[in-house]
C-alpha cells in the first residue's frame, strides 16, 4: 500500500489516460496481492512498478489486437491540482501552471522508451539499478536512454521558451 501512489502515477504516465491508468493500477495491485508470497528480495517498489509496466504492456497488446485506438482525452482538470503548487501570487501561480502544462506536454511527447526511464528516475526517484530491473534493460541502456530523454526534453523546452515553432516527437 505505501507504493500505491507511485504505481498509479507510473500507470498514468504510461497510459496517458486517467481511466486507463485506473484499470492498469488496479490490475497491477491485484496481481501483486496474488503474487506477494513469491516476492524475493526487499525492493517492493521496483517489483510493483514492474508489474504495472507488464500490465500496461498486456493492456496495450490487447488494444492492438482489438484494433481500437482510444481517443485522446481533453485537458484533465480533475488531476491538474496535483501538479500545481500553492503560491500567494496569482501571476506566479499562472506562470507555474503554464510551465507545468508545457513540461507535461513535452514529457508526454517523448518516445515511450525515453519517457518511461525519465519518469522512473525523475518523478519516482528510482536508482538506475531499480529502473533496469523494472524495464528489464541493461543499466547502460537505461543511462543512455535517460541522457537522451533529458537532452530531447531540454531542447524542446528551450524551443518552447524562445517561442520558436517546434514539433514534439
Amino acid at each position: 500500500m505505501p507504493h500505491l501512489d507511485s504505481a498509479y502515477r507510473f500507470a498514468r504516465w504510461l497510459t496517458r489516460s486517467a481511466d486507463d491508468a485506473d484499470d492498469v493500477a488496479q490490475e497491477a495491485i491485484l496481481r501483486a496481492y496474488r503474487g506477494f508470497d513469491a516476492l524475493r528480495g526487499s525492493d517492493v517498489k521496483a517489483w510493483l512498478l514492474t508489474i504495472v509496466r507488464n500490465c500496461h504492456s498486456t493492456a496495450l497488446k490487447q488494444q492492438q489486437r482489438r484494433a481500437q485506438v482510444p481517443l485522446p482525452e481533453e485537458h484533465d482538470t480533475q488531476d491538474g491540482h496535483a501538479f500545481i503548487a500553492s503560491t500567494p501570487d496569482p501571476e506566479s501561480a499562472s506562470i507555474r501552471r503554464d510551465e507545468e502544462q508545457t513540461l507535461e506536454r513535452l514529457i508526454a511527447g517523448l518516445p515511450d522508451d525515453y519517457r518511461e526511464v525519465l519518469i522512473l528516475r525523475e518523478i519516482e526517484d528510482m536508482r538506475y539499478r531499480e529502473i533496469a530491473a523494472v524495464t528489464n534493460l541493461p543499466m547502460g541502456t537505461v543511462m543512455s536512454r535517460l541522457a537522451r530523454a533529458r537532452s530531447v526534453l531540454k531542447e524542446h523546452w528551450l524551443l518552447q521558451a524562445n517561442g520558436e515553432p517546434h514539433a514534439v516527437l
